[in-house]
């Protein structure tokens, strides 16, 4: 039982619950989670299954799509609604539609962020919200983070303080905090006070099902049917094609010589007749060789969604 199970997360449960509950589900232990939502976040969570736990890590390294409601007048310690609240004052002039796309086109690109205090982040080997709660004070790392979009959805006409943006971005954004800084550049205290996030890496909000839907198709016995091929997770690596004779050696996980071949990424995909062996790299001290990264032998041998 290998490939990649997008399930849709409901507010309340972590990511971790999803992981144990799936594991009892489909009686594997090999399930892992491909990026963290917060337990009040409802979304798209790809989850790894079989030999598709290899590929987590590239999976975590993927664009994400955000639906987030941004509400001025309050700033809480958590960045989010679920926090105590420590600023607030009333908005007497709301931010205009024009002013407020014109802060968030300041936000496109690579910009800096300072992760919340309530977040896994390590300083010193300690998480920063164990910090927090200790109520010590700690010097945040500024990180580089990557906005490729974000959008001005609409303004509440029953909330007038409240307002909801589409975020595109990459790795270890921070919603909160990014609505937290919007806030700010629009002079206000702000937090988000709701989030969903539509799609992570090539899984979209329409392919995701929901752990009810999985136990169903476990008692029907179809929930192979559900998985997606380990490929579909990462399309975003190059490819290559290798013939019969190197496919016996990439299965038996041997360096080989680089390919002339210019490829786009590096690691990449190294496929035979459509199935995927392994993930290869670059070998760091000789730029002329390729090593695995991961090798896929039992990768391709169930019948897969699409």
């Amino acid at each position: 039982m290998d490939g990649i199970l997008p399930i849709w997360k409901t507010s309340g449960m972590t990511s971790h619950d999803c992981v144990m509950r799936l594991r009892r589900l489909l009686q594997t232990k090999k399930v892992g989670h491909t990026g963290t939502l917060d337990p009040g976040v409802e979304g798209v969570l790809p989850m790894c299954i079989g030999e598709a736990t290899k590929i987590v890590p590239y999976l975590t390294d993927t664009t994400k799509t955000y639906i987030a409601t941004i509400r001025l007048g309050m700033e809480t310690d958590t960045e989010d609604s679920h926090g105590q609240v420590i600023n607030e004052e009333p908005v007497r002039n709301l931010p205009s539609k024009q002013a407020i796309e014109k802060v968030l086109q300041s936000f496109k690109g690579e910009i800096l962020q300072k992760p919340p205090m309530y977040s896994a982040v390590k300083v010193n080997g300690k998480k920063l919200y164990e910090y927090a709660r200790e109520n010590k004070p700690v010097k945040r790392p500024v990180r580089k983070i990557n906005i490729h979009d974000v959008t001005l959805l609409s303004k509440k006409v029953n909330d007038p303080d409240s307002f909801t943006i589409k975020v595109v971005c990459g790795k270890g954004t921070y919603i909160r905090t990014l609505c937290v800084d919007i806030g700010k550049e629009l002079g206000c205290y702000a937090h988000m006070s709701h989030l969903i996030r539509t799609q992570s890496g090539a899984f979209y909000k329409s392919q995701a099902v929901t752990l009810h839907q999985v136990e169903a198709a476990v008692n029907a016995n179809e929930q192979e049917s559900l998985f997606f091929p380990l490929t579909s997770g990462i399309s975003h690596l190059d490819m290559l094609e290798v013939d019969e004779d190197t496919r016996t050696r990439v299965l038996h996980g041997q360096k080989l010589t680089k390919p002339n071949k210019i490829l786009k990424t590096d690691p990449f995909r190294v496929m035979f007749q459509g199935t995927l062996l392994a993930i290869y790299k670059t070998h760091p001290e000789d730029k002329h060789t390729i090593k695995p990264a991961r090798v896929f032998r039992s990768a391709g041998c169930v019948s897969y969604r699409r």
